[in-house]
């Protein structure tokens, strides 16, 4: 199997966040031309034996697939439900995935609980783009409707190297969505410039090197991508609040999370964790 028919996975538990994780993975599916595999995570615990999380699990799985069918009847989606942990089974899984789909809890209340810990943990982790789909929309004509209202696809761009992976996600997925217009930010301060060797002390010259920096990123993509129609957005502020505030007219936000962290214990950046924990639609996080 190639790169190109990996499948999208979609996490499912029964839970309203995660039926939306799974329309939004479906439709992405059939937006690429990928297979799609739902997986149903079976936790590790004493308090119910494994038959019955068994019969649960196939029950949900079916229910799962009846509902893929009736937004894209010509996918024939496979079906997982491993015993695990939930976000060590996603990630081991997203060695061979195009990307991972999981939803946010959506318990209401502060903001800051409105990210689960296993998807903030797969999303820390995980070899493969990870989507978390915000739960909010009451059903699947609204979510179409905000999708149809707000069809940007928003990239939050560092200044170095490590935006390479985030702009190939953000322009295949741009591609995927005819009428999409990428719009690609980079939320640069004084400090920041300072840090990266740029101007110091005149903003006008800070503000001309974040938009050269824009330039030389997205240099020769014109030409792969002639079909997408990129803004390049340098914004004088937080990098977090820039995306967070970009998050509420875009059909997704994609950032990216630098990878080797992991293996020393550590999570999201700040500004990724900001942005995925306080993002108005759903957001890639992507292992660059």
């Amino acid at each position: 199997m190639t790169t190109t028919e990996l499948p999208v996975i979609a996490a499912v538990d029964g839970s309203s966040h995660s039926w939306d994780a799974l329309d939004w993975a479906t439709h992405e599916a059939v937006r690429r031309g990928l297979p799609l595999t739902i997986v149903h995570v079976r936790p590790l615990t004493r308090r119910i034996s494994q038959e019955t999380q068994l019969r649960e699990a196939e029950e949900l799985l079916t229910e799962s697939v009846r509902r893929t069918a009736l937004i894209a009847p010509e996918l024939h989606p496979s079906t997982l439900a491993p015993l695990d942990f939930p976000s060590a089974a996603l990630v081991s899984l997203g060695r061979d995935a195009s990307m991972v789909v999981v939803g946010s809890r959506g318990l209401g209340g502060f903001r800051s609980l409105m990210i689960g810990s296993n998807s903030l943990a797969t999303a820390s982790m995980a070899p493969c783009p990870v989507v978390v789909v915000h739960s909010g929309r009451a059903d699947e004509d609204e979510a179409e409707a905000a999708e149809s209202a707000f069809p940007d696809i928003v990239a939050g761009v560092a200044a170095d190297e490590s935006s390479e992976a985030v702009l190939d996600f953000a322009f295949e997925t741009a591609v995927s969505r005819p009428g999409a217009r990428l719009r690609i930010v980079h939320g640069w301060t004084m400090f920041s410039s300072m840090l990266s060797g740029g101007p110091v002390f005149d903003r006008e010259a800070a503000a001309g090197a974040a938009e050269r920096t824009l330039a030389e990123l997205t240099a020769g993509r014109h030409e792969k991508y002639p079909q997408v129609d990129v803004v390049r957005e340098p914004v004088s502020g937080s990098a977090s609040r820039t995306l967070v505030t970009a998050s509420a007219t875009a059909a997704l936000t994609v950032i990216g999370r630098r990878k080797g962290g992991e293996s020393l214990g550590l999570g999201l950046s700040p500004v990724a964790q900001t942005t995925v924990t306080h993002a108005l639609g759903p957001v890639a996080v992507v292992p660059c």
